[in-house]
């Protein structure tokens, strides 16, 4: 299904739905358009135009593998970053044990198109979802999806809505990261009650537990690692009182983009279990990286003998306004650029093919369609300018582009990435 289903994306007709490709390849197939390895600045795109590097995209894809397997780990990359079948299938190429989704629609496009191993980092009680998810796991022995349960009441819908199903849902339980945090199981008392909750159903199967350290108020390497190692106790507890006498393996997840160093440090540390435990880290920034927020914050920068990752997204657009010498405007604003975390970065200027550093300029607002540049004294910069965008954050930049050119460093566009938000 997989192979088949990424071949129909190359099938695609390029037209006006998406937004920055030639308009002369109207009526192409992406393959075909995709054979012709037209150039990014000369073949024809219009801007505004978001880019991903091939050669960047490829280092972070063999960066998390290697770090992944170092720290034996298994991986399952949040998808929901980037919601493109083609990205998830490289990362599982490149080692990853199964992709992790956030919600039931986003579940339904990574079966689509072949994922075998979903991670529900959500609770689920949607009856009509539920009851797909069990029609996919009766129609396909292979499929293996684990979600979040946080109460009895969630654990009381869900067996509600699988009655009668054919194979019971893996489920872990969510621990929350703190008072004030987002979703989870508060203490470790109503951890229990939750686990004895599931062990009452027939359409339920506790599997492990599992939460999000990112939640974690006022984040530190203290708080995060407490945590975390609260974490492994509530795993150790629960199954030293038999909680998952079903299965055949005990699942410990967690892991954003912010604090997977302290994910491993603390996962080697788990001790011996009833069962085999995997290790599951979750991060998915990391597939583009970016040049703000997570550039700022990754792990890397606190232990860089593990390597680096490398921003991967280019916003190109172009000038046209220049009102004053100390003010300009670029044709991509926030339907085109991330801006709920930072905004966008002015890295470089092209014209007539040449390539500068963007000295002087700076991105200070976006309007809807439009970009606030302000000019410094002597910053050379004219209508009709490109200019190359860094972007924050990965998670609000692919769904606001549904086919992205991927580019290498002389221009040459060899892939186009599908997106489904």
């Amino acid at each position: 299904m997989s192979t088949e289903a990424l071949a129909r994306l190359a099938e695609e007709r390029v037209d006006h739905r998406f937004k920055g490709l030639p308009p002369d390849a109207d009526g192409l197939t992406v393959g075909e358009l995709t054979a012709q390895r037209r150039n990014l600045f000369t073949g024809g795109f219009t801007t505004p135009v978001l880019a991903l590097s091939a050669e960047r995209l490829e280092h972070n894809l063999k960066l998390m593998e290697t770090y992944a397997a170092r720290h034996g780990l298994a991986f399952a990359p949040h998808g929901k970053t980037s919601m493109a079948p083609q990205l998830f299938h490289r990362q599982l190429e490149h080692g990853a044990w199964g992709i992790t989704l956030a919600v039931p629609h986003q579940v339904r496009v990574a079966r689509a198109f072949g994922i075998s191993r979903v991670f529900l980092a959500n609770e689920l009680v949607d009856p009509a979802a539920l009851r797909w998810v069990a029609a996919e796991l009766a129609a396909d022995p292979s499929f293996r999806l684990i979600c979040y349960v946080d109460s009895v009441r969630g654990v009381e819908l869900m067996d509600a809505a699988l009655e009668g199903a054919a194979r019971p849902v893996d489920v872990v339980v969510e621990l929350g990261a703190g008072e004030g945090a987002r979703t989870g199981v508060r203490t470790e008392a109503e951890c229990a009650a939750v686990a004895d909750a599931v062990a009452a159903t027939d359409t339920l199967r506790l599997v492990g537990v599992a939460g999000y350290e990112g939640e974690v108020p006022q984040a530190d390497p203290e708080r995060v690692r407490a945590w975390l190692t609260r974490l492994v106790a509530l795993a150790v507890d629960l199954d030293k009182a038999g909680k998952f006498a079903h299965t055949e393996e005990i699942v410990v997840s967690a892991g954003g983009s912010a604090w997977f160093d302290t994910v491993a440090e603390v996962f080697a540390d788990i001790p011996e279990l009833s069962f085999p435990v995997l290790k599951l880290l979750r991060s998915g920034a990391y597939v583009s990286h970016d040049d703000g927020h997570y550039r700022k914050i990754t792990p890397f920068n606190r232990v860089p003998e593990e390597g680096a990752l490398e921003p991967a997204f280019r916003l190109w657009a172009q000038v046209v306004s220049r009102p004053s010498p100390e003010q300009a405007f670029a044709n991509a604003g926030k339907r085109d650029a991330a801006y709920d975390l930072d905004l966008p970065f002015a890295q470089v200027v092209r014209r007539d093919g040449a390539e500068r550093p963007a000295t002087g300029i700076d991105v200070t607002g976006l309007s809807d369609q439009h970009a606030w540049l302000s000019t410094a004294s002597g910053a050379e910069l004219e209508v009709g300018d490109w200019i190359g965008l860094g972007l924050s954050h990965p998670c609000t930049s692919f769904d606001k582009w549904s086919l992205i050119p991927v580019a290498k460093a002389d221009g040459t566009v060899v892939a186009y990435v599908r997106t489904f938000f």
